[in-house]
């Protein structure tokens, strides 16, 4: 969570990163002018919205929180996206634009990659939602819901059906229902990590 303007740079950066975006900040608002990239722009206001909701909470900063919250709403309508605050660590890369439902209970670590057609939920009316770790690549199509939890450095496959805790870390989970399929090395699908 984002509790200070040096967490603000630092998720930003961290997410310039992982959507493989390289300019400097000059190039990237001529490259933005021109052709703005989508993901990136929504992004952004994710992160600058985390900010003003968590650290700038009085006067003339309430008011231009509301005016994020406008345009983080009107973005995510465009993009199909159901994404709250809060959720995702730095180093997010949301690959493609397209439905993606993220519930607000949910806790997604740093470096997560994530598809279209994601959908990540409580169970059966219940307010507890899926706690992912660190390193986590979604596959398009994926359901995770209910009470679980899911270890740092997994890979999602596509379509699979997550209703069970895997506490293993380094497994690639798939299938319906989902279950481990193979050891992986997380680096060799997140690329940008270490």
């Amino acid at each position: 969570m984002i509790k200070s303007k040096s967490d603000y740079k630092n998720y930003l950066n961290k997410d310039k990163v992982a959507l493989g975006i390289k300019c400097s900040s000059l190039e990237n608002k001529l490259i933005n002018f021109i052709s703005p990239n989508p993901i990136w722009t929504f992004q952004k206001l994710l992160r600058k919205l985390e900010y003003y909701t968590n650290c700038k909470k009085t006067g003339i900063h309430k008011i231009y929180c509301y005016y994020l919250r406008y345009r983080f709403k009107k973005t995510s309508i465009k993009l199909g996206f159901s994404i709250p605050i809060n959720v995702f660590g730095p180093g997010l890369s949301i690959v493609h634009y397209g439905t993606i439902v993220v519930n607000s209970a949910s806790s997604i670590g740093a470096n997560c990659r994530i598809h279209a057609g994601v959908n990540i939920g409580a169970s059966g009316g219940k307010k507890e939602a899926p706690q992912l770790g660190n390193n986590i690549y979604i596959a398009p199509g994926a359901k995770i819901y209910g009470n679980i939890k899911i270890a740092n450095n997994c890979a999602i496959g596509a379509n699979a059906v997550v209703h069970k805790s895997f506490e293993e870390e380094g497994i690639m989970i798939a299938g319906n229902p989902a279950k481990k399929i193979k050891a992986i090395d997380i680096r060799k699908i997140i690329k940008h990590i270490q």
